[in-house]
């Protein structure tokens, strides 16, 4: 990171991962031409999980070139009396691959369900119907940095 001073301990960066909504997925695709695509994900044991297609573009590029970089936002901040916003980002860079396991598989349906499915929700009967359809991805960590900005 060129500007150090603006640095996120690695302990902030694994908040933001914990509680942001949505990231954004980066991947190698077709010709050269980043791809990037965004997603809802988990970030647990210090690895970061998303569902996907079993098939598509982001997967064919995943079995091309299984690097990849995973960015989220925190919530933007105002001051009191000020009129720019205080931003925080993380950065990740690793590797993603197609989770085997079914038993952890499924564990990671459950996880994403219990971020974004309503608690009188019917998980369970969610994943029996579509989880044969899906895919969890398992994106292992290898590089984290995080950055606070103030948009002015």
């Amino acid at each position: 990171m060129r500007r150090f001073k603006q640095a996120l301990p690695e302990e902030e960066c694994r908040r933001i991962l914990e509680s942001a909504y949505r990231g954004f997925l980066s991947v190698n695709g077709d010709g050269g031409y980043p791809y990037t695509v965004p997603v809802n994900f988990v970030f647990e044991a210090g690895k970061l999980y998303f569902h996907s297609a079993r098939e598509g573009h982001k997967l064919d590029a995943l079995r091309a070139c299984d690097k990849a970089c995973f960015t989220v936002l925190d919530e933007p901040q105002k001051e009191p009396d000020d009129w720019w916003y205080h931003v925080k980002s993380v950065i990740c860079f690793g590797r993603v691959g197609i989770l085997a396991d079914e038993a952890e598989r499924l564990e990671r349906f459950r996880s994403l369900a219990r971020k974004y499915f309503p608690d009188a929700y019917d998980t369970e009967a969610d994943i029996l119907r579509n989880g044969p359809r899906a895919e969890i991805l398992e994106f292992t960590v290898e590089h984290i940095s995080g950055k606070a900005v103030r948009e002015k």
